[in-house]
């Protein structure tokens, strides 16, 4: 899998390389069911909390971004890769070339951020400073979906991996998950979604609180 304490500065060349060419191939995959699903309870949470901004970290080619604007939220689309933000831009939305960990954007100026995946390819090492980050955007009590596959608690490069060049993954468990989000946020909510044949989602919605730290309630731990 490859060695252990890598930090994010040592892959994000090779994850920009490798989703720079595949936007177009990506923006053609329908989204599954589960992950309709997720988005759709996400924005019911936001609607009945009364926000109005949201900021998406890893926006790819922008559906998710593009969902969230059309159902009447401010959105603006950040991702590591120029080729995504081109794709985002192209569907009318406000996007952004930005790394997770130097977030280019106003401190406490967004409701709510969504990522739903990217936060695989921040090693555990980097793991603190990115939800950090992410919380430095919201305003207090602002909302955070955070969406990974699970794991056990490995992490590198992966050999099966059809990008080129193969990309960087930390397979969190959700004790891993749950620790390091609960340094930051109060957990809202967490889930697992099964997937087969034996993997698993995992489904968080974090809080951002007034005060420091977060006391965790879960679900379907």
């Amino acid at each position: 899998m490859g060695v252990m304490n890598t930090r994010f500065d040592d892959v994000a060349d090779d994850l920009r390389t490798a989703y720079a060419g595949g936007a177009e191939h990506r923006d053609a995959i329908a989204k599954t069911p589960w992950k309709l699903a997720e988005r759709a309870a996400f924005l019911d949470r936001l609607r009945s909390a009364g926000a109005r901004t949201l900021v998406e970290i890893g926006a790819g080619t922008g559906q998710d971004a593009l969902f969230f604007q059309q159902s009447g939220l401010d959105v603006i689309a950040t991702d590591l890769t120029a080729e995504m933000v081109a794709a985002c831009a192209a569907k009318g939305l406000d996007a952004r070339v930005m790394s997770v960990l130097a977030p280019d954007l106003p401190a406490e100026s967004f409701d709510a951020a969504y990522a739903l995946n990217c936060l695989l390819h921040v090693p555990d090492a980097d793991l603190p400073a990115a939800l950090a980050s992410v919380r430095s955007l919201l305003r207090p009590d602002g909302l955070f979906f955070l969406g990974l596959y699970g794991g056990d608690g490995s992490e590198g490069v992966v050999e099966w991996d059809r990008h080129d060049p193969p990309r960087f993954f930390s397979w969190r468990t959700d004790a891993q998950l749950l620790a390091a989000a609960g340094e930051h946020f109060d957990v809202v909510d967490f889930h697992r979604v099964p997937l087969d044949p034996e993997g698993w989602f995992q489904s968080l919605t974090l809080s951002r609180r007034r005060g420091r730290g977060g006391r965790p309630r879960s679900r379907g731990a």
